[in-house]
């Protein structure tokens, strides 16, 4: 008994161990917990860091600590890197998102307002503001700020037991998109898999038969009204 007590101690410490060494761009995971989600990010993170000297780090957090904002937490932990490092950063309680980087002229090589904007496409963004918008600029500022791609997905619901999933995905899809627009400003290849070109036209497809489905719909809505007034209109004249 004590054998297999000092084997399973062991074995742990070895394992928080490896985990440790491993876990270089997937820097505090306090949600997840998922070593395929890690191995991902991970995988990314090096093939990034690799092509370009930038350090693409990702923390998930439960909570940020007291007395202090995301953007102070965040700026204590950039200050300890020494090579450029961009920080994407997700708490579960506080119910933010934000992306900082340790030097100025990294933000060059992504655009932080698009991958935070909660609105995915066009189509979504005119919907919104055809709804939303006040005035005309109000129309302009929604309509240019698409694009998003975490806060649409962390916005969605999720069945029960399937939460930590849909923040995987959703901080997972904000890392590579980070990673393919730096890439992409860098003139490199991520390859693996994580290429853009490929990705953004599997992507384009999905978004235009989703799209379709929501015209389509709108569409038969616009002629079901029409429909009804003129037929009203049809049984007030009968009268």
């Amino acid at each position: 008994m004590k054998f297999l007590t000092r084997g399973l101690y062991a074995l742990t410490l070895i394992l928080l161990f490896q985990t440790h060494l491993f876990a270089e761009y997937l820097y505090k995971d306090e949600i997840i917990h998922n070593p395929k989600f890690t191995e991902e990010v991970e995988s990314l993170g090096r093939e990034l860091y690799k092509k370009t000297g930038i350090s693409l780090k990702l923390l998930m957090l439960k909570e940020i600590p007291k007395n202090t904002t995301m953007y102070a937490y965040e700026k204590k932990i950039l200050d300890t890197f020494h090579t450029p490092t961009i920080l994407l950063t997700f708490s579960e309680m506080n119910s933010q998102v934000d992306i900082e980087a340790n030097d100025k002229s990294l933000y060059k090589y992504f655009d932080k307002k698009q991958v935070l904007s909660p609105v995915t496409s066009y189509v979504q963004a005119f919907m919104m503001a055809a709804f939303y918008a006040k005035s005309w600029d109000d129309f302009v500022s929604i309509m240019s700020n698409t694009g998003g791609t975490i806060l649409p997905l962390l916005g969605g619901k999720a069945k029960k037991g399937t939460i930590t999933g849909k923040y995987s995905a959703a901080m997972f899809n904000g890392y590579l998109d980070i990673a393919q627009q730096i890439a992409k400003a860098k003139g490199v290849k991520l390859g693996h898999g994580f290429d853009s070109d490929a990705n953004q036209t599997s992507l384009f497809y999905v978004k235009l038969l989703f799209y379709g489905f929501i015209i389509y719909g709108i569409v038969m809505l616009i002629r079901r009204r029409i429909y009804k007034i003129r037929h009203k209109n049809e049984n007030f004249r009968k009268w």
